[in-house]
């Protein structure tokens, strides 16, 4: 008896993987945290400028960065069967959806407030114009991924609050440490697959060595001061209070075990866990922040 037929994909689900709506929603929910270390509460309006206009800009970048790595993406099981490597989708069509996705999400975020839009404006074009080409050419882009990458909790808590300041800064420096052991535990488990492509994404060209380990798991160490941050504002006021401290200290403890285990010994399945572990260590600190914030 012959394999059942896997379905064609629909128009919609393509889109839905174009923007990788799965990878949205934890962006989203960053910049709303954000908000909500800003405010007290938040209004249906915002609310959904907010939420719409971050997964509409969202899908845009990662839009934008399929149609420029399309060929690289045909080269690799991990993203072969997406709609513009298989021809389900053509540029074209890529580019009308991106487009339209990227103007409706920055006119919803500079309706928030010309911060909030101007933030939205650099993350769009910090990871489609500098992360995307430099993934080929250097490990470098890590650095430049995750300036982008950090920008959604601090747009929130601009955008709620209309200034910027060392408190948005403190929320980035959290977000933006957290990127290097989460770029680079994915990269550790999809090398290989990454080398059929050219790309240069984990720390040293020579790819899964202990240099690359050792360097993983300082970036990791370092979550913890950078996580510390908001509790540590010099006056008066700091942002959040000891039971953050606490619970940022444990988290990033716990964040740090798999780190470890990779550095002892180089195994995909320990890569694979810090990757897993990076997935909740982000949100729970930013969830605690919210809900032992000072006013």
């Amino acid at each position: 008896m012959s394999a059942p037929v896997a379905p064609t994909p629909t128009l919609l689900k393509d889109i839905a993987v174009l923007f990788k709506l799965r990878l949205g929603t934890f962006v989203v929910l960053s910049a709303v945290l954000g908000w909500f270390m800003g405010t007290e509460s938040i209004g249906l309006v915002p609310f959904l400028e907010l939420t719409v206009g971050g997964y509409l800009l969202t899908g845009a970048s990662n839009g934008f960065n399929q149609i420029i790595e399309r060929e690289a993406d045909a080269k690799m099981a991990r993203t072969a069967g997406r709609p513009l490597p298989t021809g389900r989708m053509s540029v074209r069509q890529a580019a009308t959806w991106s487009t339209l996705a990227g103007l409706i999400g920055l006119t919803a975020l500079f309706d928030l407030g010309i911060r909030a839009g101007l933030l939205g404006l650099l993350a769009l074009g910090s990871y489609v114009l500098a992360y995307t080409p430099l993934k080929s050419r250097t490990g470098f882009s890590v650095l430049v991924g995750a300036i982008p990458g950090a920008i959604p909790p601090m747009l929130g808590y601009v955008a709620a609050t209309g200034r910027f300041g060392i408190e948005p800064g403190t929320l980035f420096a959290v977000q933006f440490m957290w990127q290097f052991p989460h770029f680079w535990a994915i990269a550790w488990v999809a090398h290989e697959d990454y080398l059929k492509a050219g790309y240069k994404m984990l720390p040293f060209k020579e790819g899964r060595t202990a240099a690359s380990a050792r360097q993983i798991l300082l970036y990791t160490m370092l979550c913890i001061p950078a996580s510390l941050l908001p509790w540590a504002l010099p006056g008066e006021a700091p942002m959040v209070g000891n039971i953050a401290f606490i619970v940022a200290v444990l988290t990033g403890l716990g964040f740090l075990v798999p780190a470890v285990r990779l550095w002892r010994s180089l195994e995909v399945k320990d890569a694979r866990q810090l990757m897993f572990a990076s997935f909740l260590y982000l949100p729970i600190v930013q969830l605690t922040y919210v809900l032992d914030k000072i006013p």
